[in-house]
């Protein structure tokens, strides 16, 4: 195979890929502005909620884990 037709078979599958992508992407139906601030503000807080837990647990095992090697 030629440099030339690889070249060119490379270039129809980029080309093919982005026309199939794009017609993907029109097939999406998007969030109104309205619902993707109100999903983003649902992220937010769960994202903090299981912050603030998972700090909780730490900090409940960090105790435990130094009142033990104390212990010893």
């Amino acid at each position: 195979m030629s440099r030339a037709s690889s070249a060119q078979k490379n270039e129809n599958f980029l080309v093919r890929y982005f026309k199939e992508t794009r017609a993907e992407i029109s097939k999406v139906t998007w969030p109104t502005r309205e619902e993707g601030i109100r999903l983003t503000i649902v992220v937010l807080v769960v994202t903090i909620v299981s912050a603030l837990f998972l700090f909780a647990v730490d900090t409940v095992f960090s105790f435990l884990i130094a009142q033990f090697v104390r212990l010893l």
